[in-house]
């Protein structure tokens, strides 16, 4: 999977935001301050795609990962119904970058340390070690640390602005506030050192217990999801040794 391998949707008519506001997890009424990174989950709570929205005249394109940009689009036409949209796939390209946002780009909603993000036809900045910003900001990828099974708030989205809890409803809601306002985290997405290197997706050990996965790597640092009670002191991963950044 590619950070850099991006789709975009096109949502038009005159029903396009409050449709796309009933489903996402954050707030669209912020289109008109930039860009919002917002996904759709499953009724269960469950992490189905995650995209950038940007407002663009009277539509809204969606900025989504090119592996998903079927299934959203196969979604979004499901929950169409009768609602007064067109959801089309565009031959926009997303152009990235990172540091300050040049002119007429759009600084990534997650995290600064993401860049920036256009859709005017310009290039994206050449040599860019996606992996070692992604790492250093703690922002999981469909496809590698996201999956069918993944709950947005233990793969950091509230952190990363990625869903909104005043917006009103939105699909898989329940299941996403219950876990914020009536339980604790026990697993979730962290930042970890990493001494040598492990193949993707290799068990971490605590003492013998597992404790967790090892995802993408990059410069001495890794994304985890971690049973966070096991997380503590020096841990193993196939030949490597890890433990909680900080």
């Amino acid at each position: 999977m590619s950070e850099t391998d991006r789709t975009v949707l096109r949502v038009s008519g005159p029903e396009a935001h409050r449709f796309l506001q009933n489903l996402v997890t954050n707030d669209l009424d912020r289109l008109d301050k930039g860009p919002v990174y917002t996904a759709l989950l499953t009724p269960q709570g469950k992490y189905r795609a995650d995209f950038f929205a940007i407002a663009d005249d009277d539509t809204i394109l969606l900025d989504v990962a090119s592996h998903q940009s079927g299934d959203l689009l196969k979604a979004l036409t499901l929950y169409k119904l009768r609602s007064k949209v067109e959801i089309e796939e565009t031959d926009i390209v997303v152009a990235r970058g990172l540091g300050a946002a040049p002119d007429d780009a759009l600084t990534d909603p997650r995290d600064p340390r993401m860049g920036w993000r256009a859709y005017d036809g310009r290039a994206s900045e050449e040599g860019v070690d996606w992996d070692a910003a992604r790492v250093a900001a703690g922002v999981p990828l469909a496809g590698v640390e996201l999956d069918p099974d993944s709950y947005i708030l233990e793969m950091g989205f509230e952190r990363l602005n990625g869903v909104d809890f005043r917006k009103g409803c939105f699909i898989g809601q329940e299941v996403t506030a219950r876990m914020k306002h009536k339980t604790e985290l026990k697993k979730g997405l962290a930042v970890v050192e990493v001494e040598g290197s492990a193949p993707l997706g290799t068990e971490i050990t605590a003492d013998g217990k597992p404790a967790g996965t090892l995802f993408t790597q990059s410069g001495g640092a890794g994304l985890a999801y971690l049973r966070f009670a096991r997380a503590s002191g020096e841990m193993q991963a196939g030949d490597a040794s890890v433990k909680v950044q900080g």
